[in-house]
């Protein structure tokens, strides 16, 4: 019984750090992917590397610091070799693991033995208390649990982090939380020693304690708060990055779009002199010349019939996302009544038709064949407010979540859908989204102003 006692601080707490290698096990399953045998193995893996490693510093007196050095190695070599998904984004995944490990366990941990020291002094009546080793194996088991609920609240809240990232990305926002981890585990060391706080016996044993447990816990409570704006903060700046570079692409687009729309609006102005010419041309049997001229007529105009809507730019727009779905096959329905004197600006219509459309379309692309492909889109005025509704089909087994889809591209992943909510924003509207039984479905809402009620019908 008193060999099982001196193991209380190992025993008490292993089971509460296998459910720690549960919620680390779900959480890189999540964002990195695994196959079933690897996760069980990466289970067994890290809880015996810990229970070595627990067990060869109580018997050979491992100094702390190289003890958890060799934990954290361990650790993040299993999530290397054992995970699938991008080496440096597994990088990032262990960094954010073993970042949480250390600072909510620490804080937990110090934060409790203070706790148990007051009640020991105060209530008990100790005078220099010491925590014991059912104390101690304790406490850590239960920083075990709440490092648990922390791993499970990233697993809800870094979605957009782990998507729409380039690798680079991961390893710089990887590094400082390595250096972190390395820092907060050489302050531990030295408060375990005794370097944060000591009085050289003026204050007594337990103000030392209390001062050292108090310290350690403000310094993981200041860095888990740094930690936090880091993190979000990189992702916001990330994501800031990315959708202004993508909408000043867009606007240059929709200018050349302007362009060339301009240029056929030209050309059929023209087309009397053309007839004229091509009848000269059939005159003289010049079929090789005739057929060069209607094919430089035929790539400078747009065909007939296409989405008519009144601004020139959105002509255009939706004229080539139509001869796009046409190249692959997609179904192509489009009613759009523009409202006379909109208040949209063209160019921020054209990000939000430009970019629902472009995720319309590379859903459609990512269906089989044999399968249904289309495209809805309608627009009118509902009560003083102008509506857009764009349906298209999308594979069945796909989820929209948090505003994330399925691309190929990851760089550019969700970034239009953020686009079309800062401009929808902009003009004070509102977006719904729904996706089920193989439909996506996204409808925008935008208060008009009072002129903005004389419609036009166009298609």
């Amino acid at each position: 019984m008193k060999q099982i006692t001196d193991y209380a601080d190992i025993l008490i707490p292993a089971p509460c750090y296998l459910w720690y290698l549960w919620a680390a096990n779900q959480f890189c399953k999540k964002y990195l992917g695994a196959v079933r045998k690897n996760e069980l193995l990466f289970l067994f893996c890290s809880f015996c590397s810990w229970l070595f490693l627990d067990i060869v510093n109580r018997w050979y007196a491992v100094p702390y610091i190289f003890v958890m050095m060799l934990n954290h190695i361990f650790f993040m070599g299993l999530i290397l070799l054992l995970f699938q998904a991008d080496s440096k984004k597994k990088m990032l995944s262990a960094s954010l693991l073993m970042t949480a490990m250390t600072l909510v366990g620490n804080f937990c941990g110090a934060l409790l033995s203070c706790m148990v020291l007051f009640f020991r002094h105060t209530v008990k009546k100790i005078p220099e208390p010491l925590l014991g080793e059912w104390e101690m194996g304790l406490i850590e088991g239960v920083s075990f649990c709440f490092v648990v609920l922390a791993v499970y609240w990233m697993s809800k809240q870094l979605g957009s982090v782990f998507y729409g990232k380039s690798g680079k990305w991961y390893i710089i926002l990887a590094v400082p939380l390595l250096m972190l981890i390395a820092v907060i585990d050489l302050a531990g060391w030295g408060a375990s020693i005794g370097i944060i706080v000591r009085s050289e016996g003026n204050m007594g044993l337990y103000y030392d304690q209390m001062f050292s447990h108090t310290e350690f816990g403000v310094l993981t409570l200041l860095s888990m708060v740094a930690t936090g704006f880091y993190v979000f903060g990189m992702d916001r700046i990330y994501l800031e990055q990315e959708k202004s570079s993508q909408y000043h692409s867009q606007i240059a687009v929709y200018k050349m779009l302007e362009e060339e729309y301009r240029q056929s609006e030209r050309l059929r102005h023209d087309m009397k002199n053309h007839i004229i010419a091509l009848s000269g041309l059939f005159r003289s049997k010049e079929w090789e010349k005739m057929g060069e001229y209607l094919r430089n007529m035929e790539d400078s105009s747009f065909a007939a019939g296409g989405d008519t809507t009144g601004n020139k730019v959105v002509d255009a727009l939706l004229y080539q996302k139509r001869k796009q779905a046409e190249r692959e096959s997609v179904k192509w329905e489009c009613d759009m009544q523009m409202p006379k004197g909109c208040c949209i600006n063209e160019f921020d219509l054209c990000v939000l038709l430009g970019n629902i459309l472009d995720n319309a379309l590379e859903a459609c692309e990512r269906l089989r064949s044999d399968e249904c492909r289309f495209v809805h889109i309608q627009a009118r005025t509902v009560k003083k407010c102008f509506l857009l509704e764009v349906k298209n089909s999308m594979d069945i087994r796909e989820k929209y979540r948090d505003g994330f889809t399925k691309k190929e591209n990851s760089k550019e992943h969700g970034i239009g859908l953020l686009n079309v909510g800062d401009v929808v924003h902009k003009y004070n509207g509102v977006v719904h989204i729904e996706a089920e039984n193989g439909i996506f479905m996204i409808s925008i809402l935008i208060p008009l102003n009072d002129a903005a009620h004389d419609m036009k019908q166009a298609v």
